[in-house]
């Protein structure tokens, strides 16, 4: 029986010690090709470059370096190079949690999102560190969940957003199904001045708080839980669609 083939991606760049260590731990249940940025690409989104080429650049073999984000890569990827629809699709393992709201940001999610538009089973893997000391926690879930996934699927037009905290894997409490929490965010404009008098911005500020909701992927990593959160295609706010109904509303 064939080796199911596995596309890694993620939005740390092609260097990333989570894309090294998650590529070499997927070997164990399938022929891994990966497809990754040039540099760091966070908090791109589903970014696509439009208005540029893209370069491919082998840099070993089943190993390709390209100059866009998450999202060409899959693209690029999936529509040709590879020259076969994968079995799977994972993004990661990504330094730093991406909870709640971070997802709207995240090249990592994104790079799974778009693997999920094209049909593949797909989820995002992120240790809740920027600093990580225990890859191996994440990876050893990692083959866990793709294990089950090329068993059993995925629901149609869904993906996986999955959140590890840095622990040693012996001292995690176990898988939680969550919901997207809410962040707080506390970013600020700063302006500053080059040497030549002309202004710049940074986007600058404190780290995030979130809200305190039960059922919560960050109430999952509080507890020192897994938390996988089921994300889907549909943004439709369909609890809001009587809104638009009132007669009084005209065009």
């Amino acid at each position: 029986m064939p080796r199911p083939i596995i596309l890694l991606t993620n939005d740390d760049g092609i260097h990333a010690k989570g894309l090294a260590h998650l590529s070499e731990i997927m070997e164990s249940i399938g022929d891994v090709y990966v497809f990754a940025p040039d540099r760091e690409q966070s908090a791109v989104g589903h970014g696509v470059s439009l208005r540029k080429p893209l370069r491919v650049t082998p840099v070993k073999e089943k190993w390709h370096m390209v100059d866009g984000t998450p999202t060409d890569c899959v693209m690029l990827a999936v529509r040709d190079l590879l020259g076969v629809k994968p079995s799977l699709i994972i993004a990661g393992i990504n330094a730093g949690a991406n909870l709640g709201d971070d997802v709207t940001y995240s090249g990592t999610v994104a790079g799974a999102f778009e693997g999920m538009l094209l049909g593949v089973p797909s989820f995002s893997i992120s240790i809740v560190s920027h600093e990580p000391e225990n890859f191996e926690s994440a990876g050893i879930f990692a083959v866990k969940l793709a294990r089950y996934i090329l068993k059993y699927g995925l629901p149609a037009d869904t993906m996986l957003n999955v959140n590890v905290p840095d622990l040693p894997y012996s001292e995690l409490k176990g898988v939680a199904i969550t919901k997207m929490g809410r962040r707080n965010y506390q970013d600020e404009i700063i302006k500053r001045y080059d040497p030549r008098g002309q202004i710049y911005y940074w986007i600058g500020g404190a780290q995030p708080t979130h809200i305190q909701e039960a059922g919560t992927d960050f109430e999952a990593i509080e507890q020192n839980q897994i938390s996988i959160t089921p994300l889907q295609r549909d943004f439709t706010n369909h609890s809001a669609l009587s809104y638009f109904y009132d007669p009084r509303i005209e065009l």
